[in-house]
């Protein structure tokens, strides 16, 4: 219940979002985790840092890394010790860590939910609305932190429309910031 207020608080709501079955869970994500006929086994929780939870009578498990359905069956086998055939159903709630950021000229600027791991740097930009008229299409930059220390990777929108240089269309990475000047 204390989790409950603590995401209310945040202004996280408790509502389930749509992903691809295939979505791996990640540090941040937030689930809720309910036990058929056990009211006392219903709750929202919050994948950690160490990308574990913590589940009454489950214990510790690890969730990064699982799809939902793959920890739904991972509490149900955990649960099997005290509940005879529970029936878990794990709903994905929140993804608050797993954004892009997009600002400058386009029409849409803001945060983005990552929750395909292909969203490439084009598809960003059509999620933000396209460039304004003044945005300046050949010196657009990804900014991506590797190992600590920020990167500035070049994008030339203005090529990639015409088919040229396709390969700096790159793979965004949760926390990457495209910048449109």
């Amino acid at each position: 219940m204390m989790l409950v207020f603590l995401l209310t608080a945040l202004g996280l709501h408790a509502e389930e979002i749509s992903v691809p079955e295939s979505y791996r869970l990640k540090s941040g994500d937030i689930v809720a985790v309910s036990v058929w006929q056990e009211p006392g086994l219903e709750q929202l929780v919050l994948v950690r840092p160490d990308g574990g939870i913590s589940f009454p009578l489950a214990g510790d498990l690890t969730a990064a890394g699982l799809t939902v359905g793959e920890l739904s069956a991972e509490l149900k086998q955990k649960l099997k010790k005290y509940i005879s055939d529970p029936v878990v159903t794990v709903t994905l709630q929140e993804i608050p860590g797993n954004r892009i950021y997009i600002i400058g000229r386009v029409n849409k600027p803001g945060d983005f939910p990552l929750v395909t791991r292909d969203i490439s740097v084009m598809q960003a930009l059509a999620m933000a609305g396209g460039l304004t008229p003044f945005a300046d299409e050949r010196k657009i930059k990804v900014l991506r932190k590797i190992n600590g220390k920020e990167q500035s990777i070049s994008f030339d929108y203005k090529q990639v429309r015409k088919g040229q240089n396709l390969d700096q269309n790159i793979t965004l990475q949760a926390g990457d910031v495209i910048v449109v000047p």
